[in-house]
């Protein structure tokens, strides 16, 4: 049995509560808010029996084995590592830091502590995303990935209205790409590795973040075209278009049809039915990690969280986005 706490007492905790309350080596153990009263809510509703309101408390506490951070972008890197020291495996949402110096310093400190460090990227545990790279060969030789979300955010009209809430405040290291580009990002490194160069443009908020806007990734012999966005929708799937055929995904967060078509006219569905939520498989692939000792994902592997940083990183600085966070370096 593992037993966990979770920082963070908000949907997407909920999300991942649910996801896993069927998982019999997973056990909620402990809740950290910023607020008493919110842990103590939060722990009943789940039958965890400790709450914190100290993240450095909650790092010695013997009550627990590893923790599910889900809290705003900007507090990842400093409750992450204090984690880490204290021996505690960190389950942590993507994305993983506000930038590439801060995932630096995560990767260092779970090495240095011996502990299992991995990013909350459920994409790539899906069984979908397994079957797209299982059959990546079939396309030929690959020139084009392509991968959208745009989704116009419940918190927009507010954020109209004149409240700005966390996914539209810079001092969170919050905004469309790093809330929903990244879930293109992170597979197209998954599937192709490091960019060669990255052009991104958007368009800026008020408030000093990005609504929406798009990126453009050259490789030596492809390139890569992503758009995202929290002010507008989309209803374009995503492709990889190789050059005896074209994968098409109907969505890249979450995969659920998959088709090639190949240029003789075939068409393949290659697609399986999901069972439960995507966050499920990516919950079982950190624990399975714990039980067998492992430090490290192969698939959500330090590598592959540090170059998607990167990319975050060099868009962001083509966009003019920057965050409170880039001026700090974290401690270790």
């Amino acid at each position: 049995m593992i037993r966990f706490g979770v920082i963070g007492t908000n949907w997407i905790t909920d999300r991942f509560l649910q996801a896993v309350k069927d998982m019999n080596d997973f056990l909620l153990t402990a809740v950290y808010s910023r607020t008493s009263d919110r842990a103590h809510e939060f722990a009943e509703k789940y039958q965890a029996n400790h709450t914190f309101t100290s993240i450095e408390e909650m790092a010695v506490s013997d009550q627990l084995d590893a923790v599910y951070i889900a809290s705003p972008n900007s507090f990842h890197a400093d409750q992450a590592i204090t984690l880490l020291n204290h021996g505690k495996h960190v389950l942590c949402e993507k994305p993983f830091a506000s930038n590439a110096a801060e995932v630096e310093l995560m990767i260092a400190a779970a090495k240095r502590n011996d502990v299992l460090l991995m990013e909350a990227m459920r994409t790539t545990f899906h069984p979908n995303f397994t079957l797209i790279r299982g059959n990546l060969h079939k396309l030929g030789k690959i020139r084009r990935y392509t991968a959208s979300y745009c989704q116009y955010s419940s918190r927009y009209d507010t954020y109209k209205a004149g409240t700005i809430l966390n996914a539209f405040n810079p001092v969170f290291s919050n905004g469309s790409l790093m809330d929903l580009g990244v879930y293109c990002i992170y597979p197209m490194v998954v599937l192709f590795g490091q960019p060669k160069e990255v052009k991104a443009t958007c368009v800026m908020l008020d408030s000093g973040v990005d609504g929406e806007g798009s990126l453009l990734v050259k490789y030596d012999e492809m390139e890569g075209v992503i758009m995202h966005s929290k002010i507008t929708n989309s209803n374009l799937p995503s492709e990889i278009q190789g050059e005896g055929g074209t994968m098409i995904i109907d969505h890249m967060p979450a995969p659920g049809h998959i088709e090639i078509r190949y240029l003789d006219g075939r068409k393949e569905v290659i697609s399986t039915m999901q069972k439960g939520d995507g966050m499920y498989d990516e919950a079982r692939a950190f624990v399975d990690l714990i039980k067998q000792g492992k430090k490290e994902s192969s698939i959500n592997s330090y590598r592959n969280s540090y170059v998607t940083a990167t990319i975050l990183d060099a868009a962001r600085e083509k966009m003019g986005l920057i965050f409170p966070a880039d001026n700090q370096r974290k401690p270790c």
